[in-house]
Order: structure tokens, then C-alpha cells, then sequence
């Protein structure tokens, strides 16, 4: 079984910023794509972003991109979702997931999830 660990969620202030981290402890990320999704209050979860072993991103909410940067530690078995500019609407649960080789934004695809991290942005 695949444990992923979500940390770095909080309470912060609209334009500040959070660092999630998705760690996979005693697992090697090897060829597997991390995607993080979100789901906010009454709404369904979706896609944020991605990222796959070479490195490539991916980004599927546009309200994130330029804001949210999607990066991986292979040597550490940890991804990381750095977001800056943070606003009321990004407020929601931040999940982490696994799946082999490619990215999705679709969560049907990913078997292997973390048990969520709370971002909440208000003044």
C-alpha cells in the first residue's frame, strides 16, 4: 500500500503564500506522476497540477497558473505545490495522488491518495 502525506496547509491572508508538500515516504516516485487536486466546500474535487518523473508540469485550473509551481525532489520521494498570490477562491482541501507514468487532471485515474491538507485564504 502507498502512502502518500500531504503537510504545509493553513491559514493565510489573501496575496500571502503556502508551500504543500506531498511526501511518499518509503516509496521511490520512480516513474510515477503526482498530481494535486483540490476540493472546496459543495464542489466537486478537481485537477491543479501535475508532475511527472522528467519533470514536466502541468497545470489545469488557469485561475493557478502563474501563481501555483508544481516541483519534485526524487531524492526526498516528495513534490511540492508552492503557491503565491493565494486568494479566497483557492480555499479548499489540497489532496496529493499516484499514478504510473502520465499525468492526469482526471481523479479517476489515480488509485493512491494522501488524506488531504486544509488551505483556507481569508482576511
Amino acid at each position: 500500500q502507498v502512502q502518500l502525506v500531504e503537510s504545509g496547509g493553513g491559514l493565510v491572508q489573501p496575496g500571502g503564500s503556502l508551500r504543500l508538500s506531498c511526501a511518499v515516504p518509503g516509496f521511490s516516485l520512480g516513474l510515477s506522476a503526482i498530481g494535486w487536486f483540490r476540493q472546496a466546500p459543495g464542489k466537486e474535487r478537481e485537477g491543479v497540477s501535475c508532475i511527472v518523473k522528467s519533470g514536466g508540469k502541468f497545470y489545469y485550473v488557469d485561475s493557478v497558473k502563474g501563481r501555483f509551481t508544481i516541483s519534485r525532489d526524487n531524492a526526498k520521494n516528495t513534490v511540492y505545490l508552492q503557491m503565491n498570490n493565494l486568494n479566497t477562491e483557492d480555499t479548499a482541501v489540497y489532496y496529493c495522488a499516484r499514478r504510473t507514468n502520465f499525468c492526469s487532471g482526471s481523479q479517476s485515474d489515480y488509485a493512491y491518495w494522501g488524506q488531504g491538507t486544509q488551505v483556507t485564504v481569508s482576511s
